[in-house]
C-alpha cells in the first residue's frame, strides 16, 4: 500500500527503542523506494500534544495502516 507524502498514518506496532506505541498518529514525510526490494519505506514524523517533534522514524508499510473514519 502506498501512503501519501504528509498524510496522516497509525502505527500498527510498538516501536520501543523510539518511545512509539501502536495506535500512535504520524505524519509520512518521505516515501523511500528501493530497485529489487518489494517494500517501500517510509519517514513518519510523531508529534506529542504540543506539535514538538517525538520522534522520526523510517518504516515498512506493514508497521502502518490509514486511519478510519469515525
Amino acid at each position: 500500500m502506498a501512503f501519501e507524502m504528509y498524510g496522516d498514518v497509525i502505527l500498527s506496532r510498538d516501536v520501543s527503542e523510539s518511545g512509539l506505541h501502536a495506535g500512535d498518529v504520524g505524519t509520512v514525510v518521505e516515501r523511500h523506494v528501493v530497485p529489487g526490494v518489494s517494500e517501500d519505506g517510509y519517514s513518519v514524523q510523531f508529534f506529542d500534544m504540543t506539535g514538538n517533534t517525538v520522534a522520526v522514524v523510517t518504516l515498512p508499510p506493514s508497521a502502518l495502516r490509514l486511519p478510519t473514519p469515525t
